[in-house]
């Protein structure tokens, strides 16, 4: 097992995003399925939220026993978002989870940290349009591009930070793009078909017990 390979577990492929001792931290190649990330419009935090209890609930019991036995255990903490300061909330025990901001742009998906900490003063929304990390950040659903959860809070309470795309434009430039203000944790599945899209994608990850 190698950082970068794909392995198959469970009913998914995942990517190694990194290695530790005997343990393996993994992500779902692809997004898996879409999902609002809670259940109404409200201040809300990785550790109260309804995903977090899906993806340790009825997710992770899609798992057989064997498999569950390799899912390691780990205690996440979610910080601030690192612009708003919006509060992460508290520490969590997780088997399953969504990665955080800067578990994206500074560690996983090639090293950003210095548009993350340096800041621009045009910068409000997103990263550069022209960070050459972006596209490791694509994920697809059902084979087209799909903007994806995290679990650190955007601009607001209300709102969860997101990797961009644009389902009809390949080559829209934020695709990929760390969107740092975030998504609404919530949308209104009665407003018709075109704001479906809306509705995030998640891509799981877990840290796997290797011998």
């Amino acid at each position: 097992m190698q950082i970068g390979a794909l392995m198959s577990f469970g009913k998914y492929e995942w990517r190694v995003l990194d290695i530790k001792d005997n343990a393996a931290l993994i992500i779902t190649e692809e997004v898996i399925e879409k999902r609002v990330y809670h259940n109404s419009l409200v201040p809300i935090t990785w550790a109260e939220c309804d995903m977090r209890r899906y993806l340790n609930g009825e997710f992770y019991d899609k798992f057989t026993e064997d498999e569950k036995s390799k899912i390691i255990t780990v205690t996440n903490k979610t910080p601030n978002n690192p612009w708003f300061d919006t509060y992460g909330g508290e520490d969590t025990e997780d088997n399953i989870f969504n990665l955080t901001f800067e578990d994206v742009v500074c560690k996983y998906f090639g090293d950003s940290s210095n548009l993350l900490y340096n800041r621009g003063k045009n910068q409000t929304y997103w990263f550069q349009r022209k960070d050459p990390n972006n596209s490791k950040r694509i994920a697809m659903y059902k084979g087209v591009m799909t903007k994806w959860h995290l679990r650190t809070p955007g601009r607001y309470q209300n709102r969860v930070a997101c990797i961009g795309a644009d389902r009809e434009n390949p080559n829209w430039p934020h695709n990929g793009t760390a969107h740092i203000t975030g998504n609404p944790v919530w949308v209104d599945p009665t407003r018709g078909k075109a704001h479906e899209w809306d509705f995030m994608g998640i891509r799981p990850a877990l840290w796997l017990r290797i011998e």
